[in-house]
């Protein structure tokens, strides 16, 4: 979508880079009598890609839920641009950020185009709807939809199904972008080919919050990384000062090996096996 009106309006976000597009404020919020986030402080700048990483049970799509508007903090607060969420009106809202959820489900067989061509929709009756054809072509190319688009979403695998998800987000053109688990259904091109789109667009302007379970692509892809445990913010800082083989062993519960890749600065995170005793017999 580069050249597009709506990537030079966020363009201009990026000389705000020191001042906080989203900021999360002592944010609490509660099932039944658990405590799922404790307190949680979070400021995600204009040009930044942060990824939230934790175990399972960690708050991480929690966190997002409350930075969307989608679930309400039971205390603290969200803002969005200076204000809080609250005062948003959700056509605004719409404008202003995309969601993409772990789940993707779409109650009528719509086909793949008309599932992207949905991210438009806070765009109705603006000078924008006249672009909608060709961001929405964009969209799907950018996500590797293309040949999709006749497709009835629920005959798609579920990668397919996660790459039309980002190409709605994608048509939406928001200046803030939530992914929970955008790779989780990928195969390893398609991993590489989102997350590399999603720092594009993190260099561009976008703030970009994206949970992630794959720790090395946390590394690999994101300014910022933040440990989430028990609700809790355990580490926020770069992948190289927070993906360390203590901190990660000791929130998961595992062992890991952190190491870096030959040649670069990556930083990639095994898990610790045990040596696998060798099979008796075999030729």
């Amino acid at each position: 979508m580069s050249g597009g009106p709506w990537l030079a309006e966020v363009a201009r976000a990026v000389g705000a880079r020191t001042r906080a597009v989203v900021d999360v404020q002592g944010v609490s919020v509660r099932y039944g009598a658990r405590r799922v986030l404790d307190r949680v402080d979070l400021s995600v700048r204009a040009g930044e890609l942060v990824a939230l990483v934790g175990p399972n049970g960690a708050g991480k799509s929690t966190l997002l839920a409350a930075l969307s508007g989608d679930l309400a903090a039971h205390e603290g607060r969200v803002l969005l641009d200076g204000r809080a969420l609250r005062d948003w009106s959700l056509r605004d809202l719409a404008r202003r950020r995309a969601v993409l959820l772990q789940e993707q489900r779409v109650s009528f067989p719509f086909a793949v185009l008309d599932v992207v061509r949905m991210g438009r929709a806070p765009w109705a009756g603006t000078d924008r709807e006249d672009q909608d054809d060709d961001v929405v072509a964009r969209a799907l190319a950018q996500a590797d939809v293309v040949d999709l688009a006749d497709r009835r979403f629920g005959t798609l695998s579920g990668g397919e199904k996660a790459r039309t998800g980002f190409a709605r987000a994608l048509a939406q053109e928001p200046g803030v972008l939530l992914l929970d688990e955008p790779t989780a259904a990928l195969d390893i091109r398609h991993q590489e080919s989102v997350l590399a789109r999603v720092r594009a667009l993190a260099d561009e302007g976008l703030a970009v919050v994206v949970v992630l379970h794959d720790l090395s692509l946390a590394a690999a892809w994101a300014d910022r990384v933040v440990v989430l445990h028990d609700g809790q913010v355990r580490a926020d800082g770069t992948p190289r000062d927070v993906l360390t083989a203590d901190l990660l062993g000791e929130v998961y519960g595992h062992p890991v090996e952190v190491l870096t890749r030959p040649g670069t600065d990556e930083v990639v995170v095994l898990p610790v096996r045990p040596a696998r005793a060798p099979t008796e017999g075999v030729a």
